[in-house]
C-alpha cells in the first residue's frame, strides 16, 4: 500500500519547495499538481484562448497530453512532448492556473491522473485540494500558509533572480488576487481540511520550515506503522 501526504495551501507559501526537498529526504516522489494546471493554462495560452472562458479551455483537452517525468531526481512537466518546466513559471501563466483550476471540466481531466500517480507510489503531493477532494484519505495532511505579504516578498526575490523587472507591490496584488479567486471559486476551493496540521511559514526560513515538514512527515510513518513500507 502507498503512503500518501498531502501538502495544501495558498500561492507563495513555499509548498512545492518544501515538498520537493521533503520528498528527496524521505524517499517519496514529489507531485507538483500545480505544475499540471499550469500546463493547461499554458497550453490556452499559447493558442491565445480565454482561459476564463469554460467552454473555450473544455474544447482544447482533448489536444492535450500533461506528463510528469522524473529525470535525474527532478520532476520535468511535458505538454505534448514538449519540456515546458519553465515555460508555466511565468506572473501570466500563475494567473492563468487560477483561472482553469476554477473549470470542472478542467479539475476532471486532471483528478484520475493525479489519483493513479498517488495510488502507485509513495507520494507528496501539493496543490489546493489535496487533502480535501484530490486524497481525503491521505495518511498526513499538511495545510502550508504564510502572510501575503511574505510570500509576495519571495515571488519578488525570485523573480529578480531569473532577471524579470517586477515591483513588490505588482506582485503583492497578483498573491492578493490569486488567494481570492482560489478560495472563493465553486469547485473544490483553497481550504484547510479539518484533519490538517497548520504549519505557518512566515517566520521561517527554508531550511526550517522544510525540517518541520519532514519531522511531521517521519512522525506519521513511525506513528502508523508506514515506515517499513
Amino acid at each position: 500500500m502507498s503512503v500518501n501526504i498531502a501538502i495544501d495551501g495558498p500561492a507563495g507559501a513555499g509548498k512545492s519547495t518544501i515538498a520537493k526537498a521533503a520528498a528527496k529526504a524521505v524517499g517519496f516522489i514529489y507531485v507538483d499538481t500545480g505544475a499540471l494546471y499550469r500546463s493547461i493554462a499554458y497550453y490556452a495560452i499559447s493558442k491565445g484562448t480565454n482561459v476564463s472562458d469554460p467552454q473555450a479551455v473544455a474544447s482544447l483537452l482533448p489536444r492535450i497530453t500533461p506528463e510528469l517525468k522524473f529525470i535525474d531526481g527532478s520532476q520535468h512537466v511535458f505538454v505534448n512532448g514538449e519540456d515546458v518546466s519553465d515555460k508555466i513559471r511565468t506572473p501570466e501563466i500563475s494567473m492563468g492556473a487560477s483561472a482553469v483550476s476554477a473549470i470542472p471540466a478542467v479539475r476532471d481531466f486532471l483528478f484520475d491522473l493525479q489519483k493513479k500517480i498517488a495510488s502507485e507510489n509513495n507520494v507528496i503531493m501539493d496543490g489546493r485540494d489535496i487533502g480535501t477532494v484530490v486524497l481525503p484519505d491521505a495518511d498526513l495532511k499538511i495545510f502550508l500558509t504564510a502572510s501575503a505579504e511574505e510570500r509576495a516578498r519571495r515571488r519578488h526575490a525570485e523573480l529578480t533572480e531569473k532577471g524579470e523587472c517586477v515591483d513588490f507591490d505588482s506582485v503583492l496584488a497578483d498573491v492578493n488576487q490569486r488567494d481570492y479567486n482560489d478560495s472563493h471559486r465553486e469547485i473544490a476551493p483553497l481550504k484547510q481540511a479539518e484533519d490538517a496540521v497548520l504549519c505557518d511559514t512566515t517566520e521561517l526560513d527554508l531550511g526550517q520550515a522544510t525540517e518541520k515538514v519532514i519531522a511531521l512527515i517521519n512522525e506519521t510513518t513511525k506513528t502508523k506503522g508506514l515506515d517499513d513500507k
